[in-house]
């Protein structure tokens, strides 16, 4: 059995052409929706995401008030991993077939959807990076971005009130993967044994409900991180921290206050893990979280950082 990652996601907002208007300047493209009543917005890869009103009672029940996140969509390599997995998540709260793929509620009470992968290869070129001993990129200049468009979606992250009965559904019950982890605090996951540094990120924070903290999608390189996290500023979109970097994955970062509930995030260059890695079991700190971050991020005019009450 393999889930291949996130291949769809569908959110239920209070103000659908707020949120289209954010989508279409974060970088997606808007498609004819195979579902009346919907918008869809595609990543580079086909990866779909879904805008419904928030009282559409086609959606799964929510799991915090306000607009959110309704439902991810995992793919998977074939029909026959379906079969497989539905025989692991027999009797889980809200376990549902139908021809297309099979659902189920985790701890958190999110929705999730199993379907056989029709996610796209992106062939992209992207700019070498030269260092020290390692040069690649020779009589070129590397690129200046004036917005980004997402490749795919990376991965989700999910407050959730019980952390070890969240991590032990998504490792026993879908064979997720732990990569690294902050003790008692957070469970960084991938859905498979090699492959990029999360899928999924579980964090508890006490006291705090199951919610939606935001959804990541990958881009080429880190300047397309700052040349779309300047795009959205120059858009009037409030920056949450960006650009900066997290040492726990390598990844450069620009989160992006969202009216579709939580943070949107641009990033790049996170780890790639294979069978051989060992999970580190790390304190939560300041200093884990973000090696560097500028708060308000960049002025998409002046290139220079936000006055903070500016």
């Amino acid at each position: 059995m393999k889930i291949t990652g996130i291949e769809a996601l569908k959110f239920g907002v209070d103000d659908r052409p707020k949120a289209a208007s954010f989508l279409a300047d974060f970088g997606l493209s808007r498609a004819e929706s195979d579902i009346p009543g919907a918008d869809l917005f595609l990543t580079l890869n086909q990866s779909r995401l879904y805008l419904f009103d928030i009282d559409d009672a086609r959606l799964p029940a929510a799991f915090e008030p306000g607009s959110t996140l309704r439902e991810v969509v995992w793919g998977v390599e074939s029909a026959a991993c379906l079969e497989q997995l539905a025989e692991r998540l027999a009797g889980v709260e809200g376990l549902a077939r139908d021809p297309g793929g099979l659902s189920c509620r985790d701890p958190n009470g999110m929705t999730l959807r199993f379907r056989p992968s029709a996610v796209q290869p992106v062939a992209l070129r992207v700019a070498a990076i030269n260092q020290h001993g390692d040069i690649r990129r020779v009589d070129e200049a590397s690129p200046v971005y004036e917005r980004g468009e997402p490749i795919g979606v990376g991965h989700v992250v999910f407050f959730t009130p019980d952390l070890a009965r969240a991590e032990a559904f998504y490792r026993d019950r879908l064979g997720f993967h732990l990569s690294d982890c902050y003790e008692g605090k957070g469970a960084f996951m991938r859905c498979a044994a090699e492959g990029h540094h999360h899928d999924l990120f579980l964090l508890h924070v006490p006291g705090k409900a199951a919610g939606l903290n935001h959804v990541a999608f990958t881009v080429r390189d880190i300047h397309e991180v700052i040349g779309a996290g300047m795009a959205m500023n120059r858009k009037g979109w409030s920056t949450f921290i960006g650009p900066g970097r997290h040492p726990i994955s390598s990844a450069y970062f620009w989160y992006v206050n969202s009216p579709l509930g939580g943070a949107f995030e641009y990033y790049t260059n996170d780890d790639y893990l294979t069978p051989a890695w060992q999970p580190r079991t790390m304190e939560h700190r300041l200093e884990l979280f973000t090696e560097w971050a500028i708060e308000g991020g960049l002025d998409g005019r002046t290139r220079r950082q936000v006055k903070q009450g500016g």
